[in-house]
């Protein structure tokens, strides 16, 4: 797929432990030709982890992307009226806000990003990451599922036994997920096997 004149939002909400794995991704856009704007949760912009500080991963966007990075509901909110966005992905996508999603509250610029992009039925992508996948959060998952404009990167149990309840996507076929949504088709298979954790 030719990227160039495309513009890809790529939201990042707080499941710190996968935004090593994510910036890679971010960059495959990039290198394709895509206008990457950058969309983060609070959380991204406020907390430092054992997995790198905020602002690491704020300057690891702004280098990559070369775009402000969207982290406000006020600056969000635009992209509805806008229509700026062809394919928006969030990856990761937690629990916390796939459960919003599915029950359409908006209290952050990743959730109202993303009630844009459906508000001009244009193409969602989510890469879920949630330790509740296969618990309470997988009445949501469902939920979405079945949404139209809705689209999932591959995903599986990353530690069935430590962990029976946690789903994962491949977030190294973000990519490949929003070249397929952008033709409305769900990238196959859709359940895969995750590398198994010891």
């Amino acid at each position: 797929m030719n990227w160039q004149g495309i513009t890809v939002g790529y939201a990042l909400s707080g499941s710190h432990c996968t935004l090593e794995e994510i910036m890679p991704q971010i960059q495959r856009f990039v290198d394709a030709g895509a206008n990457v704007v950058p969309i983060v949760s609070a959380t991204i912009m406020s907390t430092d982890t054992r997995f790198g500080t905020s602002d690491h991963w704020q300057k690891s966007l702004l280098d990559i992307t070369g775009n402000k990075i969207i982290s406000s509901i006020v600056d969000a909110e635009p992209l509805g009226p806008s229509k700026l966005l062809d394919v928006l992905a969030i990856a990761p996508c937690t629990g916390n806000t796939t459960s919003k999603l599915a029950n359409a509250m908006t209290d952050g610029p990743v959730l109202m990003a993303a009630k844009a992009q459906m508000r001009n039925q244009r193409p969602l992508v989510l890469a879920i990451s949630t330790n509740d996948g296969l618990g309470l959060n997988a009445a949501n998952i469902a939920k979405l599922l079945i949404m139209k404009n809705i689209y999932f990167v591959p995903f599986g149990q990353d530690n069935p036994i430590a962990k029976p309840n946690s789903l994962v996507a491949r977030m190294d076929l973000v990519m490949e997920t929003c070249e397929a949504a952008m033709q409305g088709k769900q990238l196959q298979p859709l359940l895969i096997e995750r590398v198994i954790h010891a």
